[in-house]
């Protein structure tokens, strides 16, 4: 859900291609539709510019700014849920609903959570170490760092950051941890800086710390895999899924989720099947669209994001 800001003005990834890939024209128009991610709300304006009267938008958020912002939208076709989008089956059976006819995902973190310095989320100014989408939920990076073992710590930056020194960075932050608390985020980036010996060109030696523990407190591949699997039961047939991810680990995640589904099972051959009797993928792949060089120069933090497309397969009821 990247967005960068200059004076102010936050440019949503992929803006107009992901909401294009939910198709809301002709009879769709009229249907329900959720942003999964509001952010700061760049996709869910243009869903509402494109609906019909009779059509709706819910969208979701963890991050009580980002419901701020929402709430200032005042449009009887919107609704906003200060939830996670793996809650996003719970919250709307509370609406009465069952079904919904597209849904966007905008993956990762916003601008304007990584440009402030009291959110935790960036090493390139200090600020304290929390790192929580929802600073009212759940325990904080500092929190966790200071009790979690070595193993844990290892764990965690190794397979969410993909990190090759990530004994030698948990090794660092646990020393580190007993001559004074880590409560900073300038603490533990020169930790994790004074541990890993090579730097990889162009990028800062703590980018993937950052990354794999922001993962790990805000459960973002869990929240994911499980938002997935929801959005998918809920999808009418024809709904289209369009998924905006920024890393390869999301990237993985949403590609395997639309795959498998795009592949009909393999019968049992001893079985006497007819045609019609066969399975039948559930999901049709739309295509992966990536931003433009324009885009890229615009905003250089769009230049890792991938769009996926998929549409579910089945019968109008």
């Amino acid at each position: 859900m990247t967005q960068t800001a200059h004076t102010a003005v936050h440019h949503t990834v992929l803006l107009h291609e992901a909401v294009e890939a939910l198709a809301l024209h002709g009879a769709r128009a009229h249907g329900v539709y959720l942003d999964g991610t509001f952010g700061r709300g760049g996709h869910s304006r243009l869903i509402l510019s494109h609906l019909q009267e009779q059509g709706r938008l819910i969208a979701f958020d963890k991050d009580p700014q980002a419901i701020a912002a929402a709430q200032q939208i005042s449009d009887p076709r919107f609704a906003i849920e200060h939830e996670s989008f793996a809650q996003m089956r719970a919250c709307l059976a509370a609406r009465g609903l069952t079904q919904v006819d597209g849904v966007l995902l905008d993956l990762g973190i916003s601008s304007p959570q990584v440009d402030q310095p009291e959110r935790g989320f960036s090493f390139r100014a200090d600020g304290p170490l929390d790192m929580r989408m929802d600073p009212t939920r759940g325990v904080s990076a500092a929190e966790w760092l200071n009790q979690a073992s070595l193993e844990s710590i290892e764990k965690v930056i190794r397979n969410y950051g993909e990190e090759r020194y990530a004994f030698q960075i948990a090794k660092a932050i646990v020393a580190g941890r007993a001559v004074e608390p880590i409560s900073s985020t300038l603490q533990l980036a020169q930790l994790v800086a004074r541990a890993v010996k090579t730097r990889e060109k162009g990028k800062d030696p703590a980018t993937r710390s950052f990354q794999a523990i922001r993962i790990f407190i805000n459960q973002e591949l869990a929240d994911l895999e499980a938002g997935l699997s929801q959005a998918f039961d809920l999808l009418a047939p024809g709904g289209r899924l369009a998924v905006i991810s920024f890393h390869s680990l999301e990237d993985r995640i949403v590609k395997q989720f639309m795959a498998g589904l795009a592949k009909a099972e393999q019968p049992d051959r001893r079985l006497p099947l007819r045609a019609h009797e066969l399975p039948q993928p559930k999901m049709r792949l739309l295509g992966r669209i990536m931003p433009s060089e324009a885009e890229v120069a615009a905003n250089p933090r769009a230049r890792s994001a991938v769009l996926r497309i998929a549409e579910r397969i089945g019968e109008a009821a």
